[in-house]
């Protein structure tokens, strides 16, 4: 086996951290804040791959000691797309509504983009990962209930599969965690791929 790495995470995420977590994986955060703009030019997994890249290098730009090797830098940024129409956080509680009145009764996508650049080396990865997932119909009250509680104010689409909005979802396609924000298996699949041996707390 290689230098064992340590993830850098460049999200401030509670989600994704939790994620990390119960996978078992030691990291560090490095909190980044960059422009979340949409790109019309790209598709929804072009557009969420692009973000999750620019934050893994405004991490590396940002804090000196991944300027050192050993770290392997982990950005991700995840979209909701309904049909073409793509979906980023809320800015406010009526978008947030609105988010929710035009997912409710539908099939819509969820794509998390992955970045991943090892420090030191040449060695990078950036791809994404799709689920499909199933709303029943909401009625207003359920709505404006939800949006009440704040919960869809710092999710992509407007809501939090693994919160409140889980009694919403009627059918789910693909990667659980991919929902929450980082495609678990996507990601040990890539470290496999990539011969990334990353510290962990507890063993697979």
């Amino acid at each position: 086996m290689g230098t064992t790495l340590e993830f850098a995470l460049a999200s401030q995420s509670p989600r994704r951290r939790d994620l990390l977590n119960e996978a078992g994986f030691s990291f560090r955060a490095f909190p980044v804040k960059v422009s979340e703009i949409f790109d019309k030019n790209l598709n929804a997994g072009d557009q969420a791959s692009h973000l999750a890249t620019i934050k893994a290098r405004a991490a590396l730009d940002e804090h000196n000691e991944l300027k050192s090797p050993g770290f392997l830098v982990l950005g991700a940024d995840t979209i909701v797309a309904l049909d073409e129409t793509l979906f980023g956080k809320p800015e406010n509680t009526l978008e947030a509504a609105d988010f929710l009145r035009l997912l409710s009764g539908k099939t819509h996508r969820v794509i998390t983009g992955i970045s991943l650049h090892e420090t030191g080396s040449t060695n990078f990865y950036t791809g994404y990962d799709q689920t499909l997932v199933e709303f029943r119909t909401l009625s207003e009250t359920e709505i404006s209930d939800y949006v009440a509680t704040g919960e869809p104010m710092d999710k992509a689409g407007g809501y939090a599969i693994q919160g409140l909005a889980a009694k919403f979802v009627s059918k789910v396609e693909g990667s659980w965690s991919n929902v929450v924000g980082l495609p678990m298996e996507r990601l040990e699949a890539v470290l496999n791929e990539k011969g990334w041996n990353v510290r962990r707390t507890k063993s697979k």
